[in-house]
């Protein structure tokens, strides 16, 4: 296989992957159940399916396809990337029972934000001045999107408690940035594989859901939730496969064909999973915020093409 059609097949494997996990996500999330219309709550449980199903499709992979070099990477790495990479998704999810889906997605795209300022603070590092530049440019964007006009009525203000799914997802970002500072020390230090991490990450991810469902005694209501509406399995198992195979497909990119062109293939996913929503889902966007968006994608893509040179150490 040459690599132009090897990299047609990774590049239509995350569209397709993601444009489902996408749209399961948020039915999952913000549909209704039963007469009563009752919502799905149970953000941990999520979590720990697509956990699960992510560490054994990982598992699976890795056992077919050996790494060529033995795991050296420490554990607390593994444990504090598998606490942030949580806490993200948990945020994220969770945003979603008071923000629509394309506001996740363009918030989401805001990652090069925190990953900078922590790169700034804590890893004392210099970036070229035009990189500041494009997550200006994202950071304009995502506030553009996310701005609450003044007109809305008070039903509307009560319904998001305030903002509340706005300050889970820059939560969500914050994490977002320290998992990637981890996993960037872990790939200097030791070179770890794909494999590895994504196995390693989702057996630590799992050890801590655990805890934290018998914790809080979600599992129970989860499981009973189930079973007052099994047809929900179906789509948490859907989700969970198509989130493996999305994350099998990225892994493949990068290993092949580098961060760029699977930074680029990632980017451009995300404005039709914006549109995918919209369409399907019949969530309403102002003149304004496709202006927000926009500008979101317009500083990512420069990003990708003309940002991505190493970051100097002070």
């Amino acid at each position: 296989m040459n690599n132009r059609a090897k990299f047609t097949i990774c590049a239509a494997g995350i569209f397709v992957c993601y444009f489902f996990y996408g749209i399961l996500q948020e039915k999952i999330t913000r549909g209704t159940y039963g007469t009563q219309g009752e919502k799905f709550t149970y953000s941990l449980s999520l979590v720990f399916v697509q956990c699960v199903v992510n560490y054994v499709f990982a598992r699976v992979v890795l056992k077919a396809f050996p790494e060529e070099s033995a795991d050296t990477t420490k554990s607390a790495y593994y444990a504090i990337s598998a606490v942030t990479y949580l806490l993200a998704m948990i945020f994220s999810n969770m945003a979603l029972q008071w923000v629509n889906y394309p506001t996740q997605v363009v918030a989401k795209s805001g990652k090069p934000i925190p990953v900078m300022i922590l790169g700034v603070l804590l890893g004392r590092k210099s970036y070229p001045f035009k990189k500041y530049m494009f997550v200006l440019l994202v950071v304009i964007g995502v506030a553009l999107f996310m701005f609450k006009d003044g007109k809305s009525n008070p039903s509307q203000l009560d319904s998001s408690f305030s903002g509340l799914g706005e300050i889970l997802l820059i939560f969500s970002l914050m994490m977002d940035g320290i998992t990637g500072a981890v996993q960037e020390r872990m790939r200097s230090e030791s070179k770890t594989k794909s494999g590895h991490m994504m196995v390693n990450m989702n057996l630590w991810s799992m050890m801590f859901l655990s805890i934290a469902l018998i914790g809080t005694g979600q599992i129970f209501d989860f499981i009973s939730f189930i079973q007052r509406y099994p047809q929900i399995i179906a789509h948490l198992l859907l989700f969970s496969a198509f989130s493996a195979l999305g994350q099998f497909f990225i892994f493949w990119t990068v290993s092949d064909f580098g961060p760029l062109p699977c930074s680029i293939v990632t980017t451009t996913r995300k404005f039709f999973t914006v549109l995918a929503s919209v369409i399907f889902f019949g969530n309403p966007m102002l003149t304004r915020q496709w202006i927000g968006t926009i500008i979101v994608f317009i500083g990512l893509f420069l990003d990708s093409f003309y940002g991505k040179q190493p970051a100097k150490s002070k």
